[in-house]
């Protein structure tokens, strides 16, 4: 979204409180800064907490690489009972008197686990003919969503000192609902289930230990500047292959010009990407002085800009 206000650039890590959509924490974050432009990377459901990482400014052009990223949840589900939404918002639309041991639980959880088949929940924010599912869901419309290939790196059992309930931790990457994980998961072990407490922990390199709380944020910007508390543009793009450029070179791609690789320096450079950046299959960020000054892909011999950052920091 664009306002007019202060030129920002950078990213917030915002810990998400229940009871909000991610547009609106962007909206409430953004009047708290006073920021011109803004963007989320990634939602997060209304009932959910945790990390929401959001873009000011020049930010915004590497929300993409955010949203690909890799993330992590906790999660609580209850057993016995499927709910209209797969989390405790929906309806209760079947029960099961069914409840997994402790040993079911593990032994079925291997099978969640490295590339997998998940059906997304009907209420998601997948499109369909151009609309989000869940605005036909709430509609009245029967959605049918088909079923895609997401990665697990962890799915473990956290806690089931209740029989009603348990408690886990995933590792995953894009594309994993958790509440599909839940759903099944107790299908898996013979019951029913839906998610009644999620957390995000970490989106990519975003995680608690630089994310701060709406609470906290309305209180430091009575007394501090906006700019200092984002943090870098480069955040986002630590997990990206890098490339090293000069200050002339990165002068060149200001003005849409390409940068060749081809002299001894710039093979130097080439062969010190990992192959498949080589090959032009990954993303590349050209670093000036540690500043990102672009996103794009390295094809014959030449680094070709997609994206340039016309500001890595705050220039206010």
């Amino acid at each position: 979204m664009k306002h007019k206000g202060l030129p920002l650039n950078g990213w917030l890590a915002l810990d998400k409180p229940a009871g909000l959509t991610s547009t609106q924490a962007l909206g409430r974050v953004r009047r708290l800064l006073g920021a011109a432009k803004a963007g989320h990377g990634g939602t997060l459901d209304p009932a959910a907490t945790g990390i929401l990482p959001l873009a000011f400014g020049e930010a915004t052009k590497t929300v993409a690489y955010v949203m690909d990223a890799d993330k992590e949840y906790s999660f609580t589900l209850r057993w016995g009972e499927q709910t209209s939404t797969d989390d405790a918002e929906g309806t209760v639309l079947a029960s099961s008197p069914v409840r997994p041991t402790r040993e079911q639980v593990l032994a079925a959880l291997p099978d969640f686990i490295g590339n997998i088949t998940q059906v997304p929940p009907a209420v998601s924010a997948i499109k369909v003919d151009g609309e989000r599912a869940y605005d036909l869901v709430r509609a009245g419309e029967t959605v049918e969503l088909k079923a895609r290939q997401v990665q697990v790196n962890e799915f473990t059992l956290i806690q089931m000192d209740n029989p009603d309930f348990a408690s886990f931790h995933v590792a995953c990457g894009k594309g994993t609902y958790i509440r599909a994980l839940a759903r099944d998961l107790a299908a898996k072990v013979g019951t029913l289930a839906h998610v009644t407490v999620l957390r995000r922990l970490r989106v990519g390199r975003f995680s608690m230990e630089n994310a701060i709380s709406l609470d906290s944020l309305e209180q430091k910007v009575q007394n501090t500047p906006a700019v200092s508390l984002l943090l870098p543009i480069e955040t986002a793009l630590d997990d990206i292959p890098a490339l090293v450029i000069t200050e002339q070179e990165a002068q060149r791609l200001r003005l849409g010009q390409r940068i060749s690789l081809l002299q001894y320096d710039g093979r130097q450079r080439l062969l010190a990407l990992p192959e498949a950046a080589r090959a032009g299959d990954h993303p590349v960020v050209a670093l000036c002085d540690g500043k990102a000054i672009a996103l794009g892909n390295v094809a014959a011999g030449e680094f070709r800009a997609v994206r340039v950052l016309l500001q890595s920091t705050s220039n206010l």
